[in-house]
């Protein structure tokens, strides 16, 4: 009969891996309660009808809130697909200016529209490549007004990355039982 040995690294490999996957696991409950007071405060934020009485310093940290604007000068403009807001289908059209770009409005196609730039009033949203975009409110060039910036739609998928990381760290103990049992045959 063979001796039932536990070998020492490979054991110590996988307890390391295991413990790591639940220290992650345990990370992600963590930034759930994060994540869930950064919605909370997106909600109040959006809910406030007061607007900034200037455009902030760190639009991300004031994402949602109202805001004015002044686009000095209208640069590239885009079309993509979005909503208005009778959550119908269509164009968002977008205007690059310096500092943000601007969701101008909605139409129903993707015809480009001529805005020169100037003052305006909307809501800071998520999204462009500074992470953040003013989104018109009222909308301009004679456009559509667009769905109104849901933070609701923000993800949030902590729970779900902590039970993955419990689920994995779970099957590697699985894994690691199995394969000593198989060499111990």
């Amino acid at each position: 009969m063979s001796e039932r040995r536990i070998p020492v690294i490979p054991t110590i490999v996988v307890a390391a891996a295991i413990a790591t996957m639940i220290g992650l696991g345990i990370w992600q409950l963590g930034r759930l309660d994060e994540k869930e007071a950064l919605l909370a405060r997106y909600e109040a934020a959006a809910e406030n009808p007061q607007r900034l009485s200037a455009f902030p310093q760190d639009p991300l940290a004031n994402l949602y809130r109202r805001t004015p604007f002044e686009c000095t000068q209208a640069g590239e403009w885009n079309a993509i697909s979005g909503r208005n807001a009778r959550d119908q289908a269509g164009y968002v059209h977008i205007i690059s200016c310096p500092g943000a770009d601007v969701v101008l409005g909605w139409s129903q196609g993707p015809g480009q529209v001529e805005w020169e730039g100037g003052e305006l009033a909307g809501m800071i949203a998520p999204g462009g490549d500074a992470g953040f975009r003013i989104v018109a409110d009222p909308p301009l060039a004679g456009l559509e007004a667009n769905a109104t910036p849901d933070p609701s739609s923000t993800p949030n998928n902590h729970l779900a990355y902590a039970g993955q990381w419990f689920f994995f760290a779970l099957s590697a103990l699985v894994i690691y039982i199995l394969a000593l049992r198989r060499r111990w045959r």
